[in-house]
């Protein structure tokens, strides 16, 4: 049980509805900040304005899957108002406190350094991770359904990197009967792709492999679908990028090109914000309960 801890949410899309319902469920004492328009009325659950008096007596403080930008905004779909969060709020934090977001970006990272605030980044969890390659697979998988003229099936696949999000879509991809090549960097990914039954190739080959392709489903996020690569690429195929902003593709010049390209992250909070919720909120209250955060650390 969480008896005692105040959490405190900032901001927030669907999903959060989930993690709050959790640790209201485990008692905690929830604070909800930027959830003015919620029509969710959950009990024992109070809203109120971003302040530095507020925060100073939170234990936890859980931000959106995306945390801030890198001005502090903290985006909420459940609010008008702008949300920042700024030096002077995580100066005022207690010390025992913890930021949970799923990523977080150079101002946070800097801001929760300064002040000594520990920050844990959940998607960096390998669980994580792995549980929402799911959703995000599922989603791709949507997106391709719907942009194309063919079946998955007897189709040719291009998955760009092997990690949690592309061995799931890979996998997800072969079962629906899909001719799957996947491009990696490190020799051991290869042979793990070989031996699952994909075509692997090295990344720095990726121009000679494009030349038939109906799909191309990315996940490194650096630059690497580049205009050499679109320039091969046939005018059927459908580009689908599910790193984060910015992708990995050059979009300018795929539209040029004529070539459909959709940038397509945070898939699980689109296309299931229930499930990809579940896994933000039994993963937050297992670390939380195991950190031994009480309400006792505020005395």
């Amino acid at each position: 049980m969480l008896t005692g801890i105040r959490v405190v949410f900032i901001g927030g899309d669907a999903r959060q509805l989930e993690v709050i319902q959790k640790f209201s469920e485990l008692d905690a004492t929830v604070i909800l900040i930027g959830f003015d328009n919620l029509q969710n009325q959950f009990s024992g659950i109070t809203k109120a304005k971003l302040s530095s008096e507020l925060l100073k007596t939170a234990d936890v403080i859980i931000l959106p899957p995306v945390g801030t930008d890198d001005a502090g905004i903290v985006e909420s779909i459940f609010t008008s108002e702008e949300l920042r969060l700024v030096e002077e709020h995580i100066a005022s934090l207690p010390k025992h406190a913890k930021v949970y977001t799923g990523m977080a970006k150079a101002h946070l990272k800097q801001m929760c350094a300064k002040y000594a605030i520990r920050l844990v980044e959940l998607f960096e969890r390998d669980d994580v991770a792995i549980y929402n390659s799911i959703p995000t697979a599922e989603g791709a998988l949507m997106m391709a359904i719907q942009n194309t003229d063919i079946t998955i099936h007897g189709s040719v696949c291009m998955v760009l990197g092997f990690g949690r999000t592309g061995m799931t879509m890979a996998r997800t991809l072969q079962g629906l009967g899909a001719k799957v090549l996947v491009g990696v960097r490190r020799a051991e990914h290869f042979a793990r792709a070989k031996e699952m039954g994909f075509t692997p190739f090295y990344t720095e080959e990726i121009i000679e492999n494009v030349y038939y392709i109906d799909l191309l489903f990315n996940t490194i996020p650096t630059m690497i679908i580049t205009a050499q690569v679109i320039a091969n690429i046939p005018h059927r195929a459908v580009i689908i990028d599910l790193a984060s902003k910015p992708g990995g593709t050059d979009f300018r010049f795929a539209e040029k090109r004529g070539i459909k390209a959709l940038l397509a992250p945070g898939l699980p909070g689109i296309v299931a914000p229930k499930t990809a919720g579940r896994i933000i909120a039994d993963t937050l209250s297992q670390l939380i309960m195991e950190d031994g955060i009480t309400g006792r650390n505020r005395e």
